[in-house]
């Protein structure tokens, strides 16, 4: 899915102006969008110049503007002499993440197909955090060779970390079949994954 934005009303009355925030929206291309995630992207915050009309307004969707980075530009300060584009950066496909705080959680995916030979994850967890992944059938049961106590240990930041289990970090020959993904954390945040 494509990130879309769109700046909006507010909805309290007692606020003068009609202020705006950016709104993430999501399409498979077309006319249609999704709104799924209904709270402000980016705020007003702090310069009472936001807190006006027609301020939030992106010039654009997200650019990528370094290895590791991408952006977002929003008009701010709207018909005032200090009009401009602010700059948002973020990790790149950092929109969104399955987070665990301290205590230990767990997720678990949908069916998904293997399409590559190697499961990569965009991860970040503190210096005391960590990440298992564990390979399931489609109906959950864990795959000899990919369960949590195979998976090595996943700490760190990265865009590309690939996953590795004792013996391998293969998986061609899951290649084509439908699996779940089991996900044990602490104190991380799984942004994307991909096959490779």
């Amino acid at each position: 899915m494509g990130p879309g934005f769109l700046a909006i009303k507010g909805h309290n009355h007692d606020i003068p102006n009609e202020v705006s925030d950016t709104i993430l929206m999501t399409s498979r291309g077309g006319a249609r969008y999704d709104r799924t995630f209904m709270e402000s992207f980016i705020r007003p915050g702090l310069d009472k110049g936001n807190w006006v009309s027609r301020n939030g307004f992106p010039a654009t969707g997200f650019v990528q503007t370094g290895p590791s980075e991408m952006s977002l530009y929003v008009g701010q300060n709207y018909v005032q002499p200090t009009a401009h584009l602010a700059r948002y950066t973020m990790r790149l496909d950092g929109i969104g993440s399955v987070s665990a705080g301290y205590e230990e959680g767990e997720m678990l995916t949908k069916p998904i197909l293997v399409t590559g030979e190697h499961l990569v994850l965009n991860n970040s967890t503190s210096a005391n955090g960590h990440i298992y992944v564990e390979v399931q059938t489609a109906d959950g049961e864990p795959i000899p060779g990919y369960t949590l106590k195979e998976c090595k240990l996943i700490v760190g930041d990265s865009l590309d970390r690939t996953v590795e289990w004792e013996t391998t970090s293969d998986l061609s020959a899951l290649k084509g079949q439908a699996i779940r993904l089991r996900f044990v954390m602490s104190d991380a945040d799984v942004f994307a994954l991909r096959f490779q």
